[in-house]
């Protein structure tokens, strides 16, 4: 069996952006009244294949997003990709989150809805067309999403795996 690389990246503090994906106001009743705290979900890439996903919990907002952007450098993955799209079509699923992502040609612009469209984009995808099934809750769909990404594999791999050369894996 063929050795399984990992396409996890360390963290380059090079050109990283940043996306809020969801800000979420939390309230926790107190015998003094309500706490309020939040939770911010980030996504993070430098839009060449690098994308990564973080979570923060704070109690102001700023505080919450710069806790979320530190744990999505933590999770950094790198995904192929092929002329600003993705090699194949593939499915992702995280929890009741089921997304479906499609490459497309040249100029058709990012077809993705809400979470999706933010880590597609950050990731550095130009075109595709990508269907959010199942849960619209914006944690599965983000993690499902990043799944779906990081199951791709590029031409070599497969050549690799199925121990056949490139040009017959395109010529059949």
């Amino acid at each position: 069996m063929a050795k399984k690389t990992s396409n996890r990246v360390k963290p380059a503090e090079t050109e990283l952006k940043e996306k809020l994906v969801n800000l979420n106001r939390v309230a926790k009743v107190t015998k003094g009244g309500r706490t309020f705290s939040f939770a911010a979900i980030v996504v993070v890439g430098d839009g060449k294949g690098t994308v990564g996903h973080g979570l923060g919990k704070a109690r102001d907002v700023s505080e919450a997003i710069s806790k979320a952007v530190d744990d999505a450098k933590k999770s950094l993955i790198r995904i192929p990709l092929h002329k600003g799209t993705i090699p194949h079509e593939q499915k992702g699923k995280y929890g009741a989150g089921r997304v479906l992502i499609k490459p497309a040609s040249d100029g058709t612009g990012v077809i993705a809805g809400g979470a999706m469209r933010a880590v597609l984009e950050i990731a550095g995808v130009h075109n595709v067309l990508a269907k959010s099934m199942g849960s619209s809750n914006p944690h599965n769909v983000v993690k499902a999403t990043i799944d779906a990404l990081a199951k791709l594999r590029t031409p070599m791999d497969v050549s690799r795996q199925r121990n056949i050369s490139m040009e017959k894996l395109f010529n059949g």
